[in-house]
Order: structure tokens, then C-alpha cells, then sequence
């Protein structure tokens, strides 16, 4: 007969089987379960080809999570399609300026608190390709100052939201696509027409008589233009061999003068000395003119008495023409 099965040393063996199962998820995988994980929600415009879940979130390079969940949503009444993209970030990753990790929002306000400031510094999601071959993206989160910021304000899970841009092909993809909407705006017919009858334009005038005649003409004159420069290059050189004689000869006049116009100069330098010293002796005169001809000077006193005697003399000759025989007789 076959012992009885003990329930204790059963209950052991399923004890030490959990105890077991724990230890290795936390051996083996890295101790996930225990670091403080934080969820965000993105929602981008462009297609998610390529993104799975468990794709990597990196911040300017640096794995700081992953992807946790992708969803589609309908919108009916605004006739859209929603995709939410749920993350999950590693606070551990992230530090702050003392080193230490940043503490885990646990309430939606404090999450969106964080994602405010978060929003404020530029931070941006944006899709970016993992590898050409294969096509997988992730998603990539960098400062994107200068970018509009765009939120949706769709509450997803009680999730704190984060602003994206388009990723590099589908911005290169939004110019194409605006550049060929302009073209097709353009009128192209007309401007083909209008290049057409240009063209047709331009043949008929080089086709016609009158430019084949300007070119003949063109040509002579060029012909002729160029007899003339050789007649110019000919007669060139005698005008300037003249020209340089000429120069040499005014030099030697100029020289010439110099030298004869130097015994002049001094000439004329001394008759300006001797023409000054006679200044000086007018002046000199002049002042002793003007000394004579003052009232209290012998010059003046000079003319009075000539005045006198000349009108003695004009009353002796009046007296006389009245008196002709006071000559015999005397004055009465």
C-alpha cells in the first residue's frame, strides 16, 4: 500500500515554488518591478507605422522609458481619429540637480503639475526611426523651443499630457505636399501658352531679314573698328615719342627759367629793401612836416607874417593909387 500524501509538505513545496518564482522575476528582470514609474500620454498627428509597444522613449538620446500602450480612438462628433500613445518614464533615470531622482507624482494634479513644467522648458515628443532596415520607431523627447505647442486637452486615463511635433519625414512630407498645392494653384496653362508664343516670338526674330542684315552690319562694323584700332596702334607710337620730346623740353625750359629767374628775384628782393628804407625817410619827413606846419611852428609863423606884410603892402599900393604925388610930396 502507498503512503498517504502529508499536506504540510505540500503546502511547503507550493510556499518555496512562489518563493522561487519571486526571486527570479526580481533576479532576472532588473528589479522593474520595484522602480517608481510615472505615465504620460501623447497624441500624434502622423501615422504610428513602426511604433510598438516596448519601443524605446529616450530624452536627447537617453533610454528614460518606453511605450506602454498604443490605442485608436473615433471621434464622432468632431470626425477624427485619435491615437493615444501611453509612456511610461523611469524617475530613476531622471535626476535632479542634487543627484537624486525625482519623486514620483502619485495624484493626477502633481503629474500634471510636472508636465507643466515639463511643457514650459520646450520639451516635446517627436517620432523618429530606430533603424532603416527594419522601420521601427521610437519616441524621442527634445527642446523644441521654437515649435507652436499643440495640446489636445483630452482627458485619456487620467493622464498627464504631453505636446509632440511631426517628425522629420512628415515635415519634409507637409512642405512637398504645400509646395505641389501652390503649383497646381498656378496657372499653368496660361503660362505654358505665354511661353509659347514667347519662343514662337523669339524664332521669328531670329529668322527674320532685319537681324540678318544687323549682323552683316554688325559685322563691317566690326571690320572697320578694327582697321581703325590698327591705324590708331600705328600712328601711336610717333604721337608718343612727340609727346615725350615735348614733356622733355618744357622740363629743360622750366629748368632754364629757374635759373634765370633767380638773379631777378634777388634783384627784386633788394630794390624792395632800398624802396623800404625810402618809406621809412617819407615818414620820417612827413613827421617833421607836420611838426613845421603846427600853428606854434616857425612855418606857420612864417606865412602870418608874409600875410602881414602882404596886406601892408596891398594897403600902401591902394593908398599910392589914390595918392600918385604923395611920391613927391610925401604923406599928408
Amino acid at each position: 500500500m502507498s503512503k498517504p500524501v502529508n499536506p504540510y509538505a505540500i503546502g511547503l513545496f507550493l510556499v518555496g515554488s512562489l518563493v522561487l518564482l519571486i526571486a527570479a522575476i526580481l533576479i532576472f528582470g532588473g528589479g522593474q518591478l520595484l522602480k517608481k514609474k510615472t505615465q504620460y500620454v501623447i497624441y500624434f498627428d502622423s501615422a504610428l507605422n513602426g511604433l510598438n509597444v516596448g519601443a524605446p522613449v529616450k530624452l536627447q538620446g537617453v533610454q528614460v522609458g518606453t511605450v506602454k500602450e498604443i490605442s485608436l480612438e473615433l471621434d464622432q462628433k468632431a470626425s477624427r481619429i485619435i491615437k493615444p500613445v501611453v509612456i511610461e518614464i523611469d524617475q530613476e533615470m531622471v535626476l535632479d540637480s542634487s543627484g537624486k531622482p525625482f519623486r514620483a507624482a502619485m495624484t493626477l494634479e502633481e503629474r500634471q503639475q510636472n508636465a507643466n513644467q515639463l511643457i514650459e522648458a520646450g520639451l516635446k515628443a517627436q517620432l523618429q526611426i530606430q533603424s532603416f532596415l527594419t522601420g521601427l520607431l521610437y519616441v524621442e523627447f527634445n527642446f523644441h523651443r521654437d515649435d507652436p505647442l499643440k495640446l489636445t486637452g483630452i482627458n485619456y486615463k487620467d493622464l498627464a499630457e504631453l505636446p509632440s511635433v511631426p517628425s522629420t519625414e512628415d515635415q519634409i512630407r507637409n512642405t512637398a505636399d504645400e509646395i505641389l498645392t501652390k503649383l497646381r494653384q498656378l496657372p499653368l496653362e496660361d503660362i505654358i501658352k505665354d511661353l509659347a508664343t514667347t519662343l514662337k516670338a523669339v524664332r521669328d526674330i531670329t529668322t527674320s531679314d532685319d537681324l540678318k542684315k544687323s549682323r552683316v552690319a554688325l559685322a563691317q562694323s566690326l571690320e572697320e573698328t578694327d582697321k581703325l584700332i590698327t591705324t590708331m596702334n600705328r600712328n601711336l607710337v610717333p604721337l608718343l615719342n612727340n609727346v615725350n620730346a615735348t614733356v622733355t623740353d618744357t622740363r629743360t625750359m622750366v629748368q632754364q627759367f629757374t635759373r634765370d629767374i633767380k638773379p631777378v628775384l634777388v634783384s627784386t628782393e633788394k630794390t624792395l629793401d632800398t624802396a623800404n628804407s625810402l618809406l621809412l625817410d617819407s615818414k620820417h619827413s612827413m613827421n617833421s612836416m607836420e611838426a613845421i606846419a603846427t600853428p606854434e611852428g616857425p612855418l606857420w609863423q612864417s606865412l602870418e607874417a608874409l600875410r602881414e606884410a602882404a596886406r601892408s603892402t596891398k594897403e600902401l599900393t591902394d593908398y599910392l593909387q589914390r595918392h600918385p604925388d604923395s611920391l613927391l610930396y610925401g604923406k599928408e
